[in-house]
């Protein structure tokens, strides 16, 4: 593993970080090729490997967030020479397709002297928006099925003005009536699993406890399926994106057959789980509201003060700051500096990730004193080994909710921000393993769920 801490990663922050919602711009361009399939992705590696690696610069379609990042790591020759810390590769094998929290991304499996690994091309409407490293997929099994719970399309009809949302409902075989929850997002486009390179932590969530006897629905994120609609979508802001959809498959899941609308829980990740007290305080206009919720690594904190730890703390990883990683650094606390200044920008200034409206709602949003209106039994979960939403963040929960009947609260060792195996000083490494929810977090869930606490 010391020869990959060598290599340059040029992931984009919507694509490392959980707590991102940046939206990246793709440069146009007649005559640039864009990487619209596995056999594009084939071209543009061996390229990157070839005697002139500037030229794909030249030739290919780039975010402008991908082109500053090669030019602050020394231009693509740079990015090129990084990777010949590995060696030659020995074996290029072809791309495949698959999803990268949003992104398409192409994985294509390389086998150098002393590793083998993946090298992963992101894609944002066929252009090139970053390039990191994974674990090797090159001899991944296939995932077997289970024969205690069916997979069922189910899309949550005209959840937003561009039209439905497409999802799955994991259902245990039998008669029911089942419980049910609701998996919602952290920040970013998210698929229905939330997937993150080899990880897919709402899967596991979804079949480990259909696998107990309660039903999961999950459901790919408005920003994930109309990218393009909410990247122009200036006024769009944390209701829009996470708590409408939420209540709205709430209401779904309460008229489906099998299903005990009576019990029907919520469970939130990352912002999602900060996203809970405000869907609870949604949910109290609708026809149906949630019997309970569960908070998976959720933070009470601005998301600008997570966004500037989270930073902090990859960077002190490093050996040493190269110039071009500082003024990067640099360019991104001087945006989250300017959300001090909300009220005299214009609603159509982006920053740090989002337009004015999003951040101005953010703001207005207290977490803990929304909470604290909840009378429903509460879950929070907290991997002690997360560097993103830390042990500070359940600490103020504790401290805000430790003593009330209905909260229950509990830390696991060694496990990450995706609740998957991990250490903190791995940084963002720890998500590129091919892993799953720990079996201790599937437990405490399905617990809560066939028997919450009531006061």
């Amino acid at each position: 593993m010391k020869k990959l801490k060598k290599v340059t990663v040029l992931l984009l922050a919507s694509v490392l970080a959980f707590c991102s919602c940046t939206f990246a711009s793709a440069e146009a361009g007649p005559d640039l090729r864009a990487l619209l399939t596995p056999e594009d992705a084939d071209v543009w590696i061996q390229e990157l490997f070839g005697a002139h690696p500037e030229t794909l610069a030249e030739s290919w379609k780039m975010t402008d967030q991908m082109k500053l990042a090669i030019a602050l790591s020394g231009g693509m020759q740079a990015l090129a020479g990084s990777l010949a810390a590995l060696g030659t590769p020995e074996q290029i094998a072809s791309a495949r397709e698959g999803k990268l929290q949003g992104y398409t991304a192409f994985f294509i499996p390389c086998v150098f002297p002393g590793m083998s690994i993946d090298l992963i091309l992101a894609v944002e409407d066929g252009a090139a928006a970053g390039l990191s490293t994974g674990p090797y997929s090159g001899n991944l099994p296939e995932s077997a099925e289970s024969s205690s719970f069916d997979s069922l399309p189910l899309s949550i009809p005209v959840a937003s003005p561009a039209g439905e949302l497409p999802g799955t409902l994991t259902l245990p075989k039998g008669d029911g009536p089942f419980p049910a929850v609701v998996l919602v997002h952290g920040s970013g486009p998210n698929d229905r699993d939330e997937t993150l390179v080899n990880l897919k932590p709402f899967r596991d969530l979804a079949e480990g406890l259909a696998a107990q006897g309660i039903a999961v629905y999950r459901y790919d994120k408005r920003t994930y399926v109309y990218r393009e609609e909410a990247a122009a979508d200036h006024q769009l802001t944390l209701m829009e994106e996470t708590v409408e959809d939420a209540a709205a498959a709430v209401q779904l899941l309460a008229g489906q057959e099998k299903l005990d609308s009576s019990r029907i829980f919520v469970l939130g990740h990352s912002l999602g789980g900060n996203a809970i007290p405000a869907i609870d305080q949604y949910l109290e206009s609708q026809p149906v509201s949630a019997c309970g919720y569960i908070l998976m690594a959720a933070s009470p904190r601005p998301l600008e003060v997570l966004i500037r730890e989270q930073y902090d703390y990859l960077y002190s990883l490093q050996p040493e700051i190269t110039p071009a990683q500082q003024a990067q650094k640099e360019e991104v606390f001087h945006e989250l500096d300017r959300l001090g200044e909300l009220d005299t920008l214009p609603e159509d200034t982006f920053l740090a990730g989002a337009f004015v409206p999003y951040w101005k709602w953010l703001a207005s949003y207290d977490v803990l004193k929304t909470a604290a209106s909840i009378t429903e039994p509460c879950l929070l979960l907290q991997g002690e080994e997360d560097y993103q939403v830390t042990m500070e963040d359940f600490r103020l929960w504790l401290e805000a909710f430790g003593e009330s009947p209905n909260w229950t609260l509990l830390s696991f060792h060694g496990l990450t921000h995706a609740f998957t195996p991990g250490l903190k000083t791995e940084g963002s490494a720890a998500y590129s393993r091919q892993a799953h929810v720990d079996p201790d977090v599937l437990q405490a869930i399905a617990d809560f769920i066939l028997c919450p606490p009531t006061e």
